[in-house]
């Protein structure tokens, strides 16, 4: 990885944060009648800055998490071997459940978890089809044995990047969510691209 090749990654995926982050913002707040407090235009382009920098955010907070998790594999390839992908799966699935049932059943009450049970189960599934079609993208571009390590960072490291949203409220969560899942998924699919790894 060259210094130009990350930097590419680096203001690509920064760009597909902002992004996705203004139409989700914009879109809310369309949806709940927010227009209708702004005192003149100077009010819709602060909001407008304000989402784009919070885009910004996460994006450089899905690049720590990519970052720490090539980090981690390297690592753990070197330590563990051939058992690395057996933890990743034994990972993944707890995060999966953590995410849909256990915080549910951990939780003294509803407004103790800041959200329903639906909420989370809805989410969990949305997080296994997406990390499901992005491992299967992977294979296609690269070969079968991605697609443990796709799933890993598509479930468990987007999960864990997701925890300071996860007790606020479901729209809060779904609002960090989707533009983490978002930066990820084209990370995990740019990295081999922008590598020049070839299809094995």
């Amino acid at each position: 990885m060259t210094l130009k090749k990350w930097f590419y990654l680096f203001w690509t995926t920064l760009l597909i944060g902002g992004g996705i982050t203004l139409v989700m913002g914009l879109s809310l707040q369309i949806i709940q009648g927010e227009f209708q407090n702004f005192n003149g235009p100077m009010d819709g382009v602060l909001n407008v800055v304000q989402l784009i920098l919070s885009g910004f955010t996460v994006s450089v907070y899905s690049q720590m998490g990519f970052f720490a998790y090539l980090t981690l594999n390297f690592i753990a390839i070197g330590l563990f071997k051939k058992t690395w992908p057996y933890i990743q799966v034994v990972l993944t699935v707890i995060a999966l459940l953590d995410l849909m049932f256990l915080r549910m059943l951990l939780a003294d009450n509803t407004s103790q978890r800041g959200g329903d049970a639906m909420n989370d189960i809805l989410l969990g599934v949305a997080v296994l089809a997406v990390a499901l079609i992005v491992g299967y993208f992977k294979v296609k571009a690269t070969n079968r044995t991605a697609f443990i390590p796709t799933l890993f960072f598509m479930i468990a490291i987007t999960t864990v990047e997701t925890l300071s949203a996860l007790n606020i409220s479901g729209i809060a969560t779904w609002y960090v969510y989707l533009p983490l899942a978002a930066c990820n998924a084209y990370q995990v699919l740019m990295l081999n691209r922008i590598l020049g790894t070839p299809k094995s």
